[in-house]
């Protein structure tokens, strides 16, 4: 063993960059001499020093990380169902939550662990920084493709989920002019709509709608017939999962089960419910659904989950705790945890994006 004793947990939603991340600090603690603990299925590994999945918790080593910088996914494991204030577990047949935070802090005493670098989004570091004020020594990673984390220009993965939408839609494209119809492509954001509007822009989508504006469906029937009418009878709309109509609540797959987070899905369905009764155009949707998540990283992920890990175990060894990792372009610099969470990113109305939405007739359904 090394001379000090490091954890490390990838939590909420997988994403392209965790694998980057990983082999960053692995390589980095390496020449200090640190032992990095591998600790599965984000907290999980934490609660239940047994808990099994394939790899199991364990002191990662070079052969463990030697191939895995173009992998999508995370080693690791992860999961956005493991708070540890909410810990959901089976009693007498029904499903109820629990606090096993206590017992955490236990097994990070008893591993002899002098941190830990914790990667995840909004939710998950909102669970970071109330361990933290347990006693937890914490460096934080912003990890989302919803961008919706503040203290950060950007967390990795955003970027490869955006190239996924921009290559669907420029795909959709081509079969949406060849049969004159109206193409709904949904994507993900939870709150957000920073993945609909960067990939509206880069995929010249006709339409966008958004969570930070409730839509009304008469400007956007205007924008698809005012295409109709200029020779153009077909139409590409990026639709936010998010996104609800004006005094509308947005679409939900099922009622909340306990432990977990409300699934959004059906926001682009009910556009096209929406709009077909008003048009003579064909109206296709498709959900794009965890496609975003995976996949290879491209270059700038790659990059910046390698910048954030090196950051990470230089944090641990300054012992700047209770912080996190921000890219404030182009220098990566460290935010309290508490000001990252402090308020959720969303899209501004006075977002340049959304000015550049505009300028070039992209249709947000004002």
């Amino acid at each position: 063993m090394g001379s000090r004793r490091i954890g490390l947990l990838t939590a909420g939603g997988d994403c392209p960059g965790l694998n980057a991340l990983i082999r960053a600090v692995v390589l980095a603690a390496a020449p200090r001499r640190w032992d990095v603990l591998g600790i599965e299925d984000a907290t999980n590994g934490l609660v239940d020093l047994e808990y099994h999945r394939p790899l199991g918790n364990h002191w990662l080593t070079f052969d463990d990380v030697e191939d895995i910088l173009a992998r999508g996914g995370t080693i690791l494991g992860t999961s956005n169902k493991s708070d540890p204030f909410h810990y959901v577990v089976q009693r007498d047949g029904h499903r109820v939550e629990v606090d096993v935070s206590d017992r955490m802090m236990e097994n990070y005493r008893a591993l002899g662990l002098e941190g830990i670098i914790w990667v995840g989004g909004d939710g998950s570091m909102r669970i970071a920084q109330r361990m933290g004020e347990k006693g937890m020594h914490i460096v934080g990673v912003p990890k989302t493709i919803d961008l919706d984390l503040g203290g950060t220009d950007y967390s990795f993965g955003f970027h490869t989920a955006v190239e996924t939408i921009t290559s669907a839609v420029d795909r959709l494209q081509d079969t949406a002019e060849s049969h004159d119809r109206v193409m709904i492509v949904e994507v993900m954001g939870r709150d957000a709509g920073f993945l609909a509007l960067h990939g509206a822009l880069a995929g010249g989508a006709h339409i966008c709608l958004i969570p930070e504006l409730p839509y009304r469906i008469e400007p956007v029937l205007a924008k698809i017939r005012e295409r109709c009418n200029d020779g153009l009878p077909y139409s590409i709309a990026i639709v936010a999962e998010g996104a609800a109509p004006a005094g509308g609540a947005p679409s939900y797959a099922g009622p909340p089960v306990p432990g977990e987070m409300p699934k959004l899905l059906g926001a682009g369905a009910r556009l096209g419910t929406e709009l077909e009764p008003h048009l003579d155009l064909d109206t296709r949707v498709t959900v794009l659904g965890h496609v975003q998540r995976g996949g290879s990283p491209n270059q700038f992920d790659r990059i910046l989950a390698t910048r954030f890990g090196v950051a990470a175990v230089e944090a641990i060894e300054r012992g700047d705790f209770g912080r996190m990792v921000s890219l404030r372009t182009p220098d990566i610099v460290m935010v309290p945890i508490s000001e990252a969470i402090a308020k959720p990113r969303r899209v501004e109305p006075s977002s340049s994006l959304l000015h550049a939405a505009r300028s070039v007739g992209v249709e947000l359904g004002e």
